[in-house]
């Protein structure tokens, strides 16, 4: 799969973000981590949500920084998913791989079916959410290197 192929499928455009853009989505990811913390406490469903939300934003971080966004409507999250799979490649395949799991559940939890994430379950993504920003925010550095 390649970035070419999301192109003609119509799932990302071109797009040239700012530093600045790149940045407030990370900021947003940040913030989603520091929210999903507190809802925790009283929301399996929601928590998970927004941890989930702090991983979409940083994917979208990753796709800004190199020269794409999401097209607008239906499947800008499956557009995230598997650019994130084209760019960080196979050695973060298992990431992108539970990046993916999420956002089938997050839809459900959304749009069909209240209470069907556990404690542990919000926790696990929790966890992921914060070790998946900090794979992009490492990502992002190496690339500003360059």
């Amino acid at each position: 799969m390649s970035y070419e192929e999301l192109l003609r499928e119509g799932l990302i455009k071109p797009f040239k973000a700012s530093d600045k853009q790149i940045r407030s989505r990370m900021a947003l990811a940040d913030r989603d981590i520091k929210t999903a913390r507190g809802v925790m406490a009283s929301d399996w469903d929601w928590g998970f949500s927004i941890a989930y939300n702090a991983i979409l934003q940083a994917a979208r971080a990753l796709m800004f920084s190199k020269g794409y966004r999401p097209t607008g409507g239906e499947g800008q999250h499956i557009a995230a998913v598997r650019f994130a799979e084209i760019a960080l490649g196979k050695q973060l395949g298992e990431e992108v791989y539970i990046f993916d799991k999420m956002r089938s559940k997050r839809h459900r939890v959304i749009y069909d079916v209240a209470g069907l994430i556990s404690e542990q379950e919000a926790k696990q993504a929790f966890k992921f959410a914060q070790k998946f920003v900090k794979i992009i925010k490492g990502h992002l550095r190496e690339t500003r290197k360059k």
